[in-house]
Formats: C-alpha cells, structure tokens, sequence
C-alpha cells in the first residue's frame, strides 16, 4: 500500500510540473551563418555576415527565438534578436553600443536553398535624423549543419 501512494504522489507531483512547461521545440532550427547581399539608399550594394544561434531555452513549439549579429566587411558587429514562427523572420538589432542606440527592425521569410541549406529574404527600416532608410536583402546559408552520421553496425563474423 505504501509503494502505491508513493507512486501515485510521484506520478502527480511529475504530472503537475510539466503541465506548466512551455512546448518543447519542433520548428525548423534555422542556426547558421548567412552570406547577405543587400541595399539601401544610405549604402547602395552591401555584402554582411549574418549568425543565427537558437536560443533552446526560450524557444517552443513552432516558434523560434534566436541570437542574432551582423557583421560588416569592416569587421563592424550589430547585436540583435531574431524570432522564426515557421518560415516567418522578424529581427532587430542595435545600430550602435550607445545605451539610447536606434534600432533597424526587418521583417521576412525563410526558403529552401539546394542541399540542405536555408535562406531567407527580408526587409528593413533604420530610423536616422532624416525620415529613415529602407533596405532588403537576400542571405544564403554558408555551411549547412548536418546531422552526425550514423555509425554501421559492424558484424563480426569469422570464417
């Protein structure tokens, strides 16, 4: 009887701690480093890096929360945030390190590229003294993260 209730009080206690727990992420992982091609009327053609680092932690069901920097051929890095809700793309990053620093916000969408790599198109607002300056790009993954191979079983017959 003993064993019992205390299976049952375990069963319930594990019950009732996950009830609360946000949905274990399912999305597409979008990790990776981009090559980007973009332009605006500030610049005109532009090439940057873009990473993109899933946050697990914060990350559920479709909906994927990610660490997000550019980096300019001046070796010049923006630190930001992106969010996927499946291949949709939301970001935004500080234009400066400055406390009260503006913010570029973009908006786009996620697309499969040959192989397994991914790329996504999206475009951008950054606030200045002046109205603004709008922007798109396009970015392509650089090296797809593949899955570790999976090892053969060996036989070990002997003749």
């Amino acid at each position: 009887m003993r064993k019992l209730v205390t299976c049952l009080v375990l069963s319930y206690l594990a019950l009732s701690s996950s009830a609360n727990a946000a949905p274990v992420f399912k999305g597409t992982n979008y990790s990776g480093e981009y090559l980007c091609k973009g332009k605006n009327d500030a610049i005109g053609d532009y090439e940057v890096i873009v990473t993109l680092k899933l946050n697990t932690l914060n990350s559920n069901a479709k909906f994927g929360v990610y660490d997000f920097n550019t980096e300019t051929v001046n070796s010049v890095i923006y630190y930001g945030q992106a969010v996927a809700d499946g291949n949709r793309l939301a970001l935004t990053f500080k234009l400066s390190k400055a406390p009260n620093a503006e913010y570029s916000t973009g908006i786009g969408e996620f697309k499969k590229l040959k192989g397994r790599r991914w790329g996504f198109s999206h475009q951008y607002y950054e606030p200045d003294n002046s109205g603004g300056n709008y922007g798109t790009e396009f970015c392509a993954m650089q090296n797809a993260q593949l899955p570790p191979a999976k090892k053969k079983k060996s036989s070990n017959k002997t003749s």
